[in-house]
Order: C-alpha cells, then sequence, then structure tokens
C-alpha cells in the first residue's frame, strides 16, 4: 500500500519536536480525518535554518510531515513557499489516492508558518496572497503542557 519512503518518514520522521524560539508556527487540521499539524520555522537571513512539526494523524499524515520538513529546509522562504503537494507525493515515491490528501496538510502548514513569520515582521508577501481562507482546514490550537 505504502512506498518504502512513506514506511521511512513513517517509522524514522525527520524533524520532530516543538521549537520553542520559533520565527514562525503554521497549525492546520483536517476536519474530514481529524489529522493536524504545526509546522515551526527558524529563519536567518531569508533562509529556513531550522524547522520541525508536531503531528497528530495516520501514517500519511506523519510521512508527509516529515518530508515537507526536508523539502524546506535550507530553502529560502521564495522557494519554500512554491512547495507543492505534488512535490511531496513525488518525494515519497508516491501516496494512495485516498491519502494524497494527507500532503496538503504540510503544505498548508508550511505557508503559514512562513505567514506568521513574515505577519510578524511586517513583510508583505504578495505570492502568499489569501489563499488560507480558501482551504478546507480549520485552525487548531496548540496548548503546551
Amino acid at each position: 500500500m505504502y512506498s518504502e519512503k512513506v514506511m521511512e518518514h513513517f517509522k524514522c520522521p525527520q524533524n520532530v519536536g516543538c521549537m520553542e524560539d520559533a520565527d514562525g508556527e503554521g497549525t492546520v487540521g483536517d476536519p474530514n480525518c481529524g489529522d493536524s499539524l504545526t509546522i515551526y520555522v527558524k529563519v536567518q537571513a531569508g533562509i529556513i535554518t531550522r524547522i520541525s512539526f508536531l503531528v497528530f494523524g495516520c501514517t500519511a499524515s506523519i510521512a508527509t510531515s516529515s518530508m515537507i520538513t526536508v523539502l524546506a529546509m535550507g530553502k529560502s522562504l521564495d522557494e519554500a513557499i512554491k512547495i507543492s503537494e505534488q512535490d511531496v507525493i513525488d518525494s515519497l515515491d508516491g501516496l494512495p489516492e485516498k491519502k494524497q490528501h494527507c500532503s496538503n496538510l504540510g503544505v498548508s502548514a508550511l505557508r503559514k508558518a512562513i505567514y506568521n513569520y513574515l505577519e510578524k515582521r511586517g513583510i508583505s508577501n504578495p505570492q502568499i496572497g489569501n489563499e488560507f481562507s480558501s482551504k478546507s482546514y480549520f485552525n487548531v490550537k496548540t496548548v503546551r503542557v
């Protein structure tokens, strides 16, 4: 059902964990399946120098969350914002069709984290626009205990 790459990122996800000193944070959830994801970014000179995530979800959600962090690490904000759902799917050597919506979580959370970083600094980026209002995701409040 899942590719070796998906299973690798599920069993040994990369960049897992909360980032207390994050420059940007993006959280999304999918009400259809109950998955939620938070991505944290640290940015220096417009480059993502650290990235991590916390996810609650299925095998595909964990694998796609791990992969989006791998794809975004070391990229400029402009490069990272262009990572697509298909890029994530292709990097994992495919996903079953009924699980492809999981790749949307990672892309949306990454874009929200970048938007949050820019918003905190009063920086406008026309590539981001207002695309988040058109997504079918709801915001999930992160509670730290």
